[in-house]
């Protein structure tokens, strides 16, 4: 039996022998998380070696002149073959030097162990230590040990062990959990259009773009429909209502382009987010009820306000059928077609509603809108069908697929790592567009001549009742007619600008020098259609007279609707080539700028013209296009100096010259060695 002294020492020297145990576990622990570490690190580098390594064979299938995305920073652009080679050799020699280091530290792991066992003297490197303990406490016991006595001695020192190994690994996991966006593995994949992908809407089938196509047309002359459809009504609205003042006759068609304010702001950035189809779709079902709503109107306030809303909804194809184009046609040609199909879309519209309001208002003017809704629900059938065409939302939809089949949340679209937001938004979308109009010269006169061209082409629909009903006593149905004329015209000019696009593209192959310059590629079509356009307001106003047959000044509408169009596409491509990434913003600028003056202007037509008479109010407006005219020849002239001083352009530029920057950087970085991998990670990631 032991004294009171030596059951003290005992139980000193059994507490020192646990004191020892625990950090023999603690020190294990940490090496083998460290090994635990290292391996993960590994396999990451070994995956992201085998992704380089399947891009680069599928890029070796693309071909010498295809742009490939890529990520620099947070931003992917679009880049030529031969530099996105370039800078994927530069990543895979610096994923291979960290492979090997990696490696290299692996390799000193195991033996640090071993040493470490050695020096306790217990532990065998390929043994856990709850395994080693138990063989230990064998030894100690000897063969003779019973099962229960075993277990009363988990009860003392081993317990303790095992307890501290659980802690110790209990620790590790929530440190690998709050860890885990630094895990190689857990980096963001970020999921492109391989190589002939059906899915993306460049490989998509004739047959296919050509039903997009024709959906987009349908959407676009609804809307333009719905502008004018009033125009041929007004008379009978201000019977049936007793309106008397002409300046609230004026407020269907005014309001209705208010509306259009609404779809370069609100829109195009929702079809940017949530993709072109669903807000096509939802903002025509929304249209087609507004447009019933019209047609049983209980009283004139809520039949302006109808129309205001008419107008919101129908400013949705305006803003968004251009992108639909944009996204299935990457050759410049086909998409300058489809936009110069899509522009003369939205001159029919207008030219044809007048004729369908003046004779159906003869019966009633609530079968105008009627004729409308009907036309509306049979295009909502097109609608319905078309397919989403906005690849960053196919690639995300995709992502989102992924993401749920596989459980790695670390699958990403490009369009999710993108900053959005409210201030995203109202920075991108309403500040660049109003200081692009204050301070960009450029933007500043073509949405002048813009508006003054847009706000005359609406003030039509009061001046030629007028002239054809007022003074050849046409009735409310044939007044519409004179406006075919005009749709002759922009017919006409569509064929011009696919002519003058041939031209282009053969004096490009040529290699002629204008071909080059930004200013002689679409300018010389406004150049053509500026003195025409005030041909043909001098045309109208100076022969509308009753010794001089009807057909005359009908006539003037062809060079009207030649030179309307002509102006406005050759002016918008303009401005999306001179401002490329910045195009949107402009475009922005343009289009809420004409709705205003195309809402307020027609407002005063009335008036001037009972004023002044239709042949001096026709020269007035003739003249005010004559002083506007200057604008396209002014641009080819000054455009490049302007576009020198331009703080956006100027901004581009520094764009350009940090994207060379960097790329030189990373040509310097393919031959020097030991480069940081996080920068590397930032600089690119395909």
């Amino acid at each position: 039996m032991l004294s009171k002294e030596d059951e003290v020492a005992v139980g000193k020297d059994e507490k020192e022998v646990r004191r020892e145990d625990q950090d023999k576990i603690n020190k294990f622990s940490r090496l083998h998380q460290r090994e635990t570490l290292l391996e993960e690190e590994l396999k990451g580098k070994a995956k992201d070696k085998e992704d380089l390594e399947e891009i680069s064979n599928e890029l070796e299938l693309a071909d010498e002149d295809e742009k490939i995305p890529y990520k620099i920073g947070d931003t992917f652009v679009m880049l030529p073959l031969d530099e996105v080679q370039e800078l994927l050799s530069t990543s895979s020699s610096t994923i291979e030097d960290s492979v090997s280091a990696v490696e290299e530290k692996l390799s000193s792991v195991p033996t640090s162990l071993g040493d470490h066992c050695r020096q306790r003297g217990d532990v065998a490197p390929n043994d856990s230590p709850v395994e080693q303990e138990h063989d230990n406490e064998q030894k100690e016991q000897g063969p003779g040990m019973t099962s229960a006595s075993q277990s009363d001695h988990r009860d003392g020192q081993p317990r303790y062990a095992q307890l501290d190994a659980t802690d110790a690994q209990q620790r590790y996991q929530l440190e690998k959990a709050d860890n885990a966006g630094s895990d190689p593995k857990k980096r963001p994949r970020v999921l492109s259009f391989p190589r002939g992908d059906p899915d993306n809407p460049y490989n998509w089938s004739t047959g296919r773009k050509i039903f997009v196509l024709f959906v987009g047309i349908v959407s676009v002359v609804n809307s333009t429909l719905g502008s004018s459809l009033s125009s041929g009504a007004t008379e009978y609205l201000a019977v049936y209502w007793n309106i008397t003042s002409q300046a609230q006759l004026v407020l269907p068609i005014s309001l209705f382009l208010v509306g259009y304010v609404f779809g370069p702001i609100v829109f195009a950035p929702l079809s940017e987010t949530y993709g072109r189809r669903v807000v096509l779709v939802w903002t025509f079902v929304l249209f087609t009820i507004f447009t019933m709503a019209c047609a049983v109107a209980p009283n004139w306030p809520f039949f302006l306000v109808f129309r205001l809303l008419c107008g919101i909804t129908a400013s949705s194809p305006i803003a968004v059928v251009g992108g639909l184009y944009a996204d299935i046609y990457d050759d410049p040609i086909a998409r300058g077609r489809a936009l110069a199909f899509f522009m003369g879309a939205t001159t029919c519209g207008p030219v044809l509603s007048p004729i369908i309001s003046g004779f159906l208002s003869m019966a009633s003017w609530r079968w105008t809108f009627y004729a409308e809704l009907i036309i509306a629900g049979i295009s909502l059938i097109f609608l319905f069908s078309m397919p989403e065409t906005y690849g960053p939302t196919i690639l995300k939809r995709r992502a989102q697929k992924l993401r749920r089949e596989t459980g790695d949340p670390e699958i990403f679209a490009p369009i999710e790592l993108e900053k959005k937001g409210a201030r995203q938004l109202i920075t991108v979308t309403l500040t660049r567009p109003i200081r692009m109009v204050l301070f960009e010269s450029i933007v500043l006169f073509t949405c002048l001549y813009l508006s003054i061209v847009y706000s005359i082409f609406y003030l039509y629909f009061e001046a030629y009742p007028l002239v054809f009903e007022g003074l050849y006593r046409f009735n409310s149905g044939t007044a519409g007619l004179p406006f075919l004329a005009i749709g002759v015209g922009a017919f006409v000019a569509t064929g011009m600008f696919m002519y003058w696009d041939t031209i282009l593209m053969r004096a490009k192959k040529a290699n002629a020098p204008w071909a080059g310059i930004e200013e002689y590629r679409r300018l010389p079509l406004a150049c053509m259609g500026a003195p025409l356009f005030v041909v043909a307001l001098f045309w109208l106003g100076w022969t509308a007279n009753t010794d001089i047959h009807w057909i005359v000044p009908t006539l003037s509408g062809i060079p009207f609707g030649m030179a309307f169009l002509l102006v406005f596409m050759a002016l918008l491509n303009y401005i999306t080539d001179a401002y490329e990434v910045f195009a949107a913003s402009a475009m922005a600028a343009t289009s809420a700028c004409r709705s205003i003056f195309g809402a307020v202007l027609p407002l005063a037509a009335r008036p001037m013209y009972n004023t002044l008479g239709i042949a001096w109010a026709s020269s007035l407006l003739g003249f005010l296009s004559l002083g506007m005219c200057a604008i396209p020849f002014a641009f080819i002239k000054y455009g490049d100096r302007i576009r020198a001083n331009s703080k956006f352009c100027q901004e581009l530029r520094a764009k350009k010259e940090e994207y060379l920057k960097e790329r030189e950087q990373n040509r310097s970085l393919s031959s020097s060695q030991g480069q940081d991998p996080q920068q590397h990670e930032k600089e690119a990631e395909v």
